[in-house]
């Protein structure tokens, strides 16, 4: 991991947005975001742009210029956006909020056109592009998740545990498995089954008592080979997904949340962001920390990482 094609940036509750050198720790660019703080990042995939989702906007920042303005602005959002990524050919953007809505932008014509919105019954946590790239799912405080088929307006609910609310979801990479993180710590599994033409179907596949305290992030690595999920004991917990089976517990000498998380493209490393307002990149072969990327004055809720192999 290094060179030019890595690409970090982190932000939270100080309203700034730091973008650092991965290798060296260095922070090379700081970007002030006064008007909120930034819920979520998501880094273009021509990685020309660095989207970051805040409250009643979401700001679109040139990553190879020094601009510290926005070039692309988003706006005509009620309350927090607590979501957002990319088509994989960034030719529409996904946002998720607080509103009960997820919205698909048109980004090829810069129109800041709202091409179709998607209403749940409670504010939206989290929000995660199957690879087959027509349908989302979408996670919510009231415990439900959602797979809306864009092409067909069809929807499919699942509600793994009453009166727990849903804090993270995601599917792997090959679209094996569908994985989510409740307030409780529970991570629950479920395996996916269906071909493009045909209906997504949910098979229940594992229950997981993950963390004892708040559960913050699920994702699944590059290869498909592992689980991440993050969560407020200060811990993240690497799970095996041929069985499910804990593989590693690295654990935060911060003592405090770890909110956010990414592997490296050869799933052999992951960066962290907690409270303490440090970054951390994580050996997990060797589980121990080798680098710290400090100067946020708040603590760091979110990252954007992108990793492309020369």
């Amino acid at each position: 991991m290094g060179g030019e094609q890595v690409i970090l940036a982190t932000a939270g509750y100080d309203h700034t947005i730091r973008f650092w050198q991965a290798h060296s720790g260095v922070c090379t660019r700081t970007v002030q975001h006064p008007e909120s703080q930034v819920n979520k990042m998501e880094i273009t995939p021509d990685k020309q742009f660095l989207a970051a989702a805040a409250y009643q906007h979401v700001r679109l920042y040139d990553i190879p210029s020094a601009n510290p303005s926005p070039v692309i602005n988003y706006d005509g959002i009620s309350k927090n956006v607590t979501a957002i990524g990319f088509q994989e050919n960034g030719k529409w953007m996904f946002t998720g909020g607080e509103d009960k809505s997820v919205r698909i932008w048109d980004t090829r014509t810069r129109s800041l056109h709202c091409q179709h919105i998607f209403q749940v019954s409670a504010p939206v946590t989290s929000v995660f592009l199957h690879p087959n790239q027509t349908q989302l799912v979408i996670g919510d405080q009231s415990g439900a998740i959602n797979m809306w088929d864009l092409k067909t307006d069809h929807n499919e609910q699942l509600i793994p545990e009453t009166r727990a609310m849903i804090q993270s979801v995601a599917i792997d990479p090959e679209g094996k498995f569908l994985a989510s993180i409740n307030d409780k710590g529970t991570c629950y599994v479920w395996s996916l089954t269906g071909v493009k033409e045909q209906r997504t179907m949910f098979h229940p596949k594992q229950k997981l008592s993950a963390h004892n305290k708040y559960g913050l992030k699920c994702l699944f690595s590059p290869d498909s080979n592992f689980l991440v999920t993050t969560s407020a004991d200060s811990s993240l917990k690497i799970w095996n997904t041929t069985d499910f089976s804990l593989l590693k517990t690295l654990t935060d000498p911060s003592g405090r949340w770890v909110w956010d998380c990414s592997f490296s493209e050869d799933s052999h490393y992951i960066i962290t962001a907690t409270s303490d307002g440090v970054g951390r990149l994580w050996n997990i072969d060797k589980e121990e920390i080798i680098r710290e990327y400090t100067g946020h004055q708040k603590a760091i809720i979110c990252l954007a990482f992108r990793d492309v192999k020369c």
